[in-house]
């Protein structure tokens, strides 16, 4: 097996046990004190519930054998690469669904289709390669990245407290969850780079102690976009935002270039503008029944 189809078999697998994940953490989250504003005392509640639920446990362990063969995926492919492929993770968490007994209707996933054909796509009409520096990460646009990386997700967090409608609440947690995994997903890849020169390396860089802050606030997030709303509305935004802020990472942070023909521009542009709208119709389609509030916040 070539190193290509190596990196699409490991994300594959990655996207799967994330998809698992996903869908017992979602669970998880109907059965945990509802967080209704965002105050010390709630959250702390929260957490506390969640830490201990079993569902939420499983859910960690799946996405301890995503994370092995993502971290895998990213060793041997590029950041722009592994990410897009992680979009199939939402037409298993459907199907995952459909196991659970809980209703798929055909538009879900007719959208589902649509998203991630454009990704797909994208990624095709984009073309990345890795960077042919290999000295690492470039370290101003890396805290230009970060920085803006961080305004967002904070953005994101701010208005959807202050939205009533649950599916938009969700999506907009969401986002920031999308902005979260991949920080994540960037230092995870320059973890792996530092990791091939010994455990030593690893153990004493930074990377490795920030991947651990940045992924726990990472599940924080993800459980609140769970509670927040339907999975419709929360996992299409978390799985758009993550491979496309990816891609941009990869570009401007490891020199991974991007291939660019006559028509790509357009292309890309039409792409972006479908993926667009299946968000958004797949946020509109709500089949899942209003999170139960069944221990108060």
């Amino acid at each position: 097996m070539s190193v290509h189809w190596l990196v699409v078999v490991l994300s594959l697998g990655s996207a799967l046990a994330f998809a698992v994940s996903t869908n017992l953490k979602h669970s998880s989250a109907a059965q945990v004190p509802h967080v209704s504003r965002l105050r010390v005392g709630v959250l702390a509640r929260f957490v506390t519930a969640t830490l201990s639920h079993r569902l939420w446990l499983a859910g960690v362990v799946a996405d301890g054998i995503g994370l092995t063969l993502q971290v895998l995926a990213l060793h041997l492919g590029a950041l722009a690469v592994v990410q897009p492929l992680l979009i199939s993770g939402l037409l298993f968490s459907l199907l995952l669904r459909r196991r659970q007994g809980r209703p798929v209707t055909g538009a879900e996933v007719r959208w589902a289709l649509v998203l991630t054909a454009c990704l797909v796509g994208f990624l095709s009409l984009a073309g990345t390669d890795p960077g042919a520096g290999g000295d690492g990460p470039d370290r101003l646009p890396a805290v230009v990245a970060a920085v803006a990386g961080l305004v967002l997700a904070l953005a994101c967090l701010v208005l959807a407290h202050r939205r009533r409608p649950a599916a938009d609440a969700a999506a907009l947690i969401g986002v920031a969850v999308g902005v979260v995994y991949a920080a994540t997903a960037a230092l995870l890849k320059g973890l792996t780079d530092r990791a091939v020169h010994g455990p030593l390396v690893m153990l004493t860089s930074w990377q490795l102690y920030t991947v651990v802050v940045v992924g726990a606030i990472g599940l924080f997030l993800s459980q609140l976009a769970f509670q927040a709303g339907p999975l419709t509305a929360s996992l299409p935004a978390i799985a758009t935002v993550d491979p496309l802020l990816s891609i941009v990472v990869g570009v401007l942070v490891y020199d991974e270039h991007i291939h660019r023909g006559p028509w790509s521009g357009l292309g890309l542009v039409v792409l972006m503008a479908l993926l667009g709208a299946s968000v958004i119709q797949l946020g509109k389609v709500d089949v899942d029944k209003p999170v139960p509030q069944r221990v108060p916040g």
